[in-house]
């Protein structure tokens, strides 16, 4: 994510929230375009988007979107946030009165109800060539193997990491490829028999470093999926990273406090 300035600090996990329920993308709902570009040969991914304020960070009393009641934290925070790309955050930054805040807001729902509709389309077409690519990504993070323990139920687990029904229904997209993960992981250990233990593993790592840095409940799962999708744009690529998160969800413990 990029860097913010101090008397803009976002917390990491409104940021996780931000980019991962608009999956990377505009907000614009006429624009839509991907905020981060692929790393090449020569460079590493770039990110492009702009965080913009629903009502304003510095309130003015000539500004349509101001309301001085809110603190510095609330404004900062992921229900006063808005990701936009460059052009479009100049636009409403610069178009105050076109631009209003049930506009914006009106936009973010949109968007981000958009995104879980194309989640929808692409979760069902997750092939073995995607899930390979997203769990090579994983495994390529672990760390030393982590003890088995019993599996605790879904909803219990929900309850336990602080995801709300906001997360329900990703957690239910996620799991109705269950078997289609399964069976993928499973016919990779034929080969190598260490595949499934890696692959937890290298979710576990993952996990414990979010939660050394604070972040937690819906903004632990957005940071998951943003790192099984490997920060990609692409639907997808989200979709298999989905799939493997909540397979890893009902499978082993790797949201257990």
């Amino acid at each position: 994510m990029p860097s913010q300035s101090s008397s803009r600090s976002y917390k990491d996990r409104d940021l996780k929230l931000l980019w991962g329920l608009a999956a990377a993308r505009c907000s614009n709902p006429t624009c839509r375009k991907p905020l981060i570009k692929e790393a090449t040969e020569k460079d590493p991914h770039a990110v492009l988007g702009k965080i913009a304020h629903i009502n304003d960070f510095s309130p003015s009393p000539n500004s349509p979107r101001s309301d001085p009641s809110l603190t510095v934290q609330e404004a900062n925070a992921y229900g006063n946030l808005i990701l936009l790309c460059g052009e479009h955050h100049d636009e409403i930054d610069k178009q105050k009165n076109t631009f209003s805040k049930e506009t914006l807001l009106g936009w973010k729902r949109e968007h981000e109800e958009w995104v879980f509709g194309c989640l929808q389309q692409e979760v069902p077409a997750i092939g073995f060539a995607e899930l390979e690519v997203v769990c090579q990504g994983i495994i390529g993070r672990s760390g030393p193997p982590s003890e088995p323990v019993a599996p605790t139920p879904p909803t219990e687990k929900m309850r336990k990491n602080g995801l709300t029904d906001q997360l329900r229904l990703r957690l239910s997209l996620g799991l109705s490829v269950f078997m289609e993960v399964e069976h993928f992981v499973q016919s990779v250990a034929r080969i190598d028999s260490h595949f499934p233990e890696r692959l937890k593993t290298g979710f576990v790592t993952h996990y414990n470093e979010f939660l050394q840095q604070g972040i937690q409940g819906d903004a632990l799962f957005e940071a998951l999926h943003d790192f099984a999708s490997s920060g990609s744009s692409r639907f997808e690529r989200q979709a298999a990273g989905l799939g493997v998160l909540c397979y890893l969800f009902q499978k082993c413990e790797v949201f257990e406090p």
